[in-house]
């Protein structure tokens, strides 16, 4: 049977911090880029973005298991998002009370009323998984959540393999390294990128990447633009202020940013509260995005879609089988991976949830409707909150899930100003989903790849962005 990196590798110290020289040099031949702190907004300043010194045992079986399941999170995500009533009841509580889902929600309202002026759909999303051990010794693959704007890390894990392969090479251990997956998702996201603008229909209109004024991770975004350069798809960045100052619409609802029509765009912006940093300046921005018959990545309904309350309400008995009534195998494939959700909601179930919570807060996680990493409320932070709106509709902005207990495994952290040492390791394992549907055809409906992050043990929360995470490649096992 396949194993993982020997404990005596690991443990050797000399090899440990030469392969971790070679690491850090392989990095940036490789392009597994960050732009620093420091200089966020300067391509001249960069560092290796954080990695593992070696590849992460992986469970055959549950990694087969998260990329057959993809498609149909796909179709899923595709089929709530235009279900105006599922959405309308699944967010009435939380839109009451979380002021960025109800802007999100205000704009879905809007378009509803005038009508979609864009048949094509455009669907890049990542569902991340961690390993839960159950009582019996055996483990099941479990979703933490499904990301439905602004997936990232598809550009940089196809960079990664031959990182890794590199190392084990050096290290002398080459079986592993012919072990290491091949991976491009940023390929297979390019692919359906480029179907949407195929199907616009306009060989001089642009893909507009909406991005952050200050933008570390602009490595991971250029290795998707790169793959449409090599297709001739012309693209340009433009964040929410330069739409502001030269977006318009024409007669036909064309979208024209700088003088350029606008084939599709592509958020990787506009996700988390902050973003909108002008208050109705940039609402109005976004209102005006989609109205647009660019194709959006994502949909405002889309986006909705995403949210942790939609995430919980998937989860109640039969809601599954109204969006896949004749595919009973799918419903139990989808539904495999579902941990605990449970509603905060006024009422007694939601009663009994906080009175569950309290009881035993180290067996949860109280999620907001947020994105980005780092959002998420652990242990005695938990009674803490939830004890300060007990019986308040505050408390209708969260959801509760079950805290996932993996096993933790040991590995080397490769990260910028931190001494180099063996650490006890968690690590997330996400699976990239790519579709394109134009009217009542899906055109393209794939798992384009997958992504592995990594981080200590000591941390509940966090993603590489936010510095806590560090990419990582599965060894099969």
């Amino acid at each position: 049977m396949d194993a993982g990196i020997p404990v005596e590798v690991m443990m050797n110290a000399a090899l440990v911090d030469n392969l971790a020289k070679v690491a850090k040099d392989a990095a940036l031949q490789h392009g597994v880029l960050m732009r620093t702190k420091e200089t966020p907004n300067s391509s001249e300043v960069v560092t290796y973005t954080s990695f593992t010194l070696f590849p992460t045992p992986v469970p055959r079986a549950a990694f087969h298991q998260a990329l057959a399941v993809q498609t149909h999170f796909n179709t899923l995500v595709d089929k709530l998002s235009q279900d105006p009533d599922f959405l309308q009841e699944a967010l009435t509580s939380t839109i009451a009370v979380d002021k960025f889902t109800a802007g999100l929600f205000k704009i879905h309202q809007q378009i509803l009323k005038e009508g979609r002026s864009q048949s094509i759909v455009l669907g890049l999303n990542r569902s991340d998984y961690m390993l839960d051990q159950r009582e019996d010794g055996t483990s099941a693959l479990k979703q933490i959540e499904i990301n439905t704007v602004a997936a990232s890390f598809g550009g940089l894990a196809s960079r990664t393999p031959e990182l890794h392969r590199q190392i084990l090479q050096v290290a002398g251990r080459l079986e592993e390294s012919q072990r290491i997956l091949d991976n491009n998702p940023a390929a297979g996201m390019a692919g359906a990128v480029a179907k949407a603008w195929e199907l616009y229909g306009s060989e001089r209109a642009v893909i507009m990447f909406l991005v952050e004024e200050t933008q570390r991770n602009i490595f991971d975004q250029r290795c998707i633009e790169y793959e449409l350069w090599k297709r001739n798809i012309p693209t340009t960045r433009k964040s929410f202020d330069d739409v502001r100052k030269t977006g318009s619409l024409d007669q036909d609802k064309k979208l024209f940013v700088d003088g350029q029509e606008v084939a599709v765009v592509y958020f990787r912006n506009g996700y988390m509260p902050e973003h909108y940093s002008t208050e109705e300046q940039f609402w109005d921005i976004r209102l005006l995005m989609e109205r647009s018959l660019a194709v959006k990545c994502p949909d405002i309904s889309t986006h909705l879609v995403g949210t942790k309350k939609v995430q919980q309400v998937l989860a109640k008995p039969g809601v599954l089988e109204k969006f896949f009534p004749d595919q009973p195998q799918v419903v139990e494939q989808i539904r495999a991976t579902f941990a605990g959700l449970y509603t905060l909601e006024l009422g007694p179930e939601g009663d009994k949830t906080v009175a569950m919570a309290l009881a035993a807060p180290d067996r949860f996680v109280l999620k907001p409707q947020r994105e980005g990493g780092g959002n998420n409320i652990y242990g005695s932070d938990i009674c803490k909150v939830l004890q300060g709106m007990t019986d308040s509709t505050e408390r209708m902005a969260y959801i509760l899930m079950d805290k996932i207990q993996s096993v933790p495994s040991q590995n080397f952290l490769l990260r910028r100003d931190f001494p180099l040492k063996i650490t006890d390791c968690l690590s997330e394992l996400g699976a990239f989903g790519a579709y394109v549907r134009h009217g009542e055809d899906m055109v393209m409906n794939e798992c384009v790849g997958h992504l592995l992050r990594t981080k200590s043990s000591e941390h509940a929360d966090g993603g590489v962005a936010a510095g806590v995470a560090v990419l990582d490649n599965p060894l099969l096992i």
